[in-house]
Formats: C-alpha cells, structure tokens, sequence
C-alpha cells in the first residue's frame, strides 16, 4: 500500500498485562490521572486497552496492551504499523485502506446538521434512576415507559419546558433485544406501548425524545449494541420512531470500531433526512485529548460529546471533572459553539450527594462552561429550594447565549479563589467567582480591570442568584465579594457607558451572601 508523507505512530505489543480486579471493575493501572470508567461497575475500555468486546462480566480478563508511539516517518518506510496523523488521531491499523479513511473524512467534514446552536437542555434517567429494572418490586422508579411519562409530564406542567428543558432522555436499560429483521425492540413489559408511542407522547407535550444506544456488541450494562453492519438500520429504526436525539457510548467496542462507527452513524442519521441530535462518548473512550482524540473531526460528526468520566452523585467527582476541564481549556474551549458542545455530563442537583452551596456551584459552572444543561433527578419530588436553582432564568440565559463561547477560568488565587468568565452577546460577560474553601466565608477583593475587562468601562448587571442590582461599575473600582465554603458569587454583567459619560453619583452595589 502506498505510504503518505506526514506524522505517523507506530503501534507495538508490550509485556505488560492488565487486569480486571473485580467484575465489571477494571483495575486503574497505567492510565492517566483520573481517567476512570464511564460508567460505574462495568469493565473501563480506554484508549490503551485493547479489549476484544468481552460478553459477560468476569474476574479476570487480561490483555495485551498497544502501546501507541509518536515519531516521524518517511515516504515509503515500511518499518512497523503507521496511521497518518492529520487525518484522525485514532488507532486505526495500517491494513484499514487509506483511500477509504481519505473517503471517510471527506464525507463526514460536511455532515452538520444544523441542531443544537444552544447547549440542549432536558432530562436524562441514567445518574438518578440507573439500571433499575425491577418493575415488580419498585414500579415508580424502575426504566419503563411509565416513568417516562411522569417525567414529560413533570417537565410539561412544572414550568421546566418552557425554560427550555425540552429533552426527555432515555438512557441505558432500555433494550428487549431485535426482532427477526434484526431491529430493535424495547422491553415488551416495561415498554409494552413502544417507543414511537413515548415519542408521541412527548411530541404532544411540546417535548423532544432522546435514546441511547452503545457503538459495540452490548451496551454498556450488557443490552444489545449497535454494531457496525446494524448502524444504519438502528439509524433508520430511531428515524421512524421519531426520534430527536441519539446518545451512543462506547463500551464492548474496539478503537477501530468506535473510528469507523462514530461518523457512520452521524452519516446514518442525516441520511433519515428526521433531525436527530447526536451525542458521542467517543472522545472519553480515547482519553479525551489530542492526539488520540481529533476534535475538528469530532466537532463535525457529533453535536456533543463526553469528553472525561462519568458523573457520580458527589462533590468529589463535580471537581473531579471541573478540574479536568479546566487544565485541557485550551484544547476544549476552541472547540466548542453553535451546534457543537463538551459535554461534563449531568446535573446532580435534586439529588443526594450536593449541599445546597455546591448545587449552586455547579449549575453556575456549567453555565459558564456552555456545557449541556441535563438534570437527573426525580421531578416528582425535588425541592422548591433545588428547583429555584435549575429554573433561575439569568443562568439558563448565560447558558443558552446565542454567541456559544465557551467560558474559561481566568484566575486562581492562593486563597482557594477561582474566577471564571465567560463572554456573551453584546459586549456582556458572566462571571463566576468560586471557593475551594471548606471554613468559612471569605471575602475576595478584586477589580474588573484585574480580571481582564478593558480601561475606562463602565457595566452594570445583576448578581444572578440573589437578584442584587450592579450599576456604575467602573473597570478600575475594587469591589468584595463574599464567597461561603464550596459556593459561588455569579454575576451578568454588560458596558453602559464610557468614564467620561458617567455621573458621579451612580452607585455600585457590592454584593454580600
């Protein structure tokens, strides 16, 4: 086969093994710092790994590893395995022609489908409701077409529809198995109407329907997947049953697979000619970054995509993910905008495992983060106090910002201090000044001129979660803030006038909480 000029990596085995150290629970050896499975108690299939799609959970399961080396190549050097680096950063073996990935490329550069110019915002089982199956025993809470239901309706009549919380997410657990044409179908006992019936039913509430589904032989809690000769009959299954967004993971599948998978599917469903969002977990199987990971590529297939680990119902794993975002932000923030979003998965307010300081926190990071907005809680019974923080309309107006920059953090002190911001139409910008703090409340001094706004501005604004007004603030004014223990301080502001035009006797109300 002709070989390219350009950057290649050459694949080779090492002596090293892994091991599963319990079942479903992969042993975290060798990784990058906390890069841990996606789901929790399932096997985790990184970019290193190179399992071959086991079928049932086991104790022990090694492997030989790929060991993936960087070096520069020459035309015609036939040593080793080498993959051509501009055109994907996947492992994809040198026997994969590369007329075809050329082909492929080519063709999924032009797939946008012109969805999503905001970050969605909806609902999603998974985090709160699991693979809870066991309709006999808890019927109000189990995955079945009934607590779909309550949910459209929740979100219908609760007032969170017309905030724009318009997706009702089906996650895993939902698979019956595949008829004689090989289509799939739901569970008949937990789903005994369909899911063209869901789709109706939230259609006719002014809802979206979202599915999940898996790149590989099972989904990740062990239902049928999609494999590749499925793609486009699962794509047109989803179409037909009018669908609006598609979530495919990636667990029990190979780097190949997932390489070849992820834009055949993005292909499929376009090809439907029915809008259906598509969100990929393909990036957070592949480590999450360059060079395994090619956003340009990604950003063109995927609408959004899970870039890190899953979610857990802690605060722990919120600042796990902030974290991870925020030392790769100049890989990740470039990437994202209209029709194209990072993804650090759920919202956990509602839930068990945030205090009412870190429920702020988080809606307000993720706001800044133009991450999607998918909460993951029971609508029945969430608190008033939890709901004032998902439906506060200045955040979910910050979110959903047509320019879709995503924000960044901007500065970090000694004293456990983090401001973030985040540019909006207009001029305008919402800041987010966050503790890592565990005392007490602290009192943090700054200026905007200090935090990267222009001379001689003057905003004004409003403190997004007490509703105390900013006027006559001037860029080189020092101002307080006054941050409780893992809290954040949120402000929108947006330039009025310039020094010279403002009276002295406007005032600036320094916002204490």
């Amino acid at each position: 086969m002709p070989r390219l000029l350009g950057r290649y990596r050459r694949t080779k085995e090492t002596k090293e093994t892994k091991e599963y150290s319990g079942p479903g629970i992969f042993e975290d050896r060798g990784r990058e710092p906390g890069l841990t499975g996606i789901r929790s108690l399932r096997p985790y299939l990184s970019y290193r790994a190179c399992h071959s799609n086991p079928v049932k959970w086991a104790q022990s399961l090694p492997c030989k590893e790929i060991e993936i080396q960087e070096e520069r190549a020459h035309a015609g050097d036939d040593e080793g395995e080498r993959l051509w680096e501009p055109l994907t950063y996947l492992h994809t073996p040198s026997t994969f022609p590369s007329v075809l990935l050329l082909a492929l490329v080519t063709q999924v550069l032009m797939l946008e489908n012109g969805l999503l110019r905001t970050p969605p915002m909806g609902w999603l089982a998974w985090e709160r409701f699991r693979c809870n199956i066991d309709c006999d025993q808890d019927p109000k809470n189990c995955i079945s077409e009934r607590l779909f239901m309550e949910m459209a309706d929740r979100l219908a009549q609760d007032g969170w529809r017309d905030l724009g919380y318009v997706y009702l997410n089906i996650d895993d657990c939902w698979i019956g198995g595949r008829d004689a044409k090989g289509r799939l179908l739901p569970d008949p006992k937990r789903f005994p109407h369909g899911i063209a019936f869901l789709a109706d039913y939230a259609h006719s509430l002014g809802l979206k329907l979202g599915i999940y589904e898996d790149m590989g032989k099972m989904t990740c809690m062990g239902y049928p997947g999609t494999t590749l000769d499925k793609v486009e009959l699962d794509a047109e299954t989803f179409a037909e049953w009018k669908i609006d967004m598609l979530k495919l993971d990636g667990c029990f599948s190979t780097a190949k697979e997932r390489a070849q998978g992820y834009p055949k599917m993005s292909a499929a469903l376009n090809a439907t000619g029915r809008p259906i969002a598509f969100s990929c977990s393909w990036p957070a199987y592949e480590g999450g970054l360059p060079p395994k990971v090619n956003y340009t590529l990604i950003a063109n297939i995927c609408n959004l995509w899970r870039n890190y680990d899953d979610i857990q119902d802690s605060w722990k794993s919120v600042l796990s993910i902030l974290d991870w975002f925020v030392k790769h932000q100049d890989v990740l923030q470039p990437v994202a905008g209209p029709g194209h979003w990072n993804d650090p998965d759920m919202l956990l307010i509602g839930n068990f495992g945030l205090s009412y300081e870190e429920s702020r926190a988080q809606m307000a990071l993720w706001a800044v983060l133009a991450a999607p907005l998918f909460m993951s809680t029971d609508l029945r019974t969430i608190s008033p106090q939890n709901i004032d923080i998902l439906q506060n309309p200045l955040v979910i107006k910050i979110n959903q910002d047509p320019l879709g920059i995503q924000g960044r953090r901007i500065f970090k002190s000694k004293s456990q201090i983090e401001v973030f911001k985040r540019p909006l139409t207009n001029g305008a910008s919402a800041l987010v000044f966050f503790s890592r703090r565990t005392d007490m409340p602290y009192r943090f001094h700054s200026s905007l001129l200090e935090l990267n706004f222009p001379k001689f501005k003057v905003y004004e604004g409003q403190n997004v979660f007490t509703g105390d007004i900013i006027s006559g603030l001037k860029s080189e004014t020092n101002f307080t803030v006054i941050i409780n223990p893992s809290g954040v301080v949120m402000w929108y502001l947006y330039p009025v006038k310039s020094l010279g035009d403002l009276h002295a006797d406007v005032p600036f109300v320094r916002t204490q909480e």
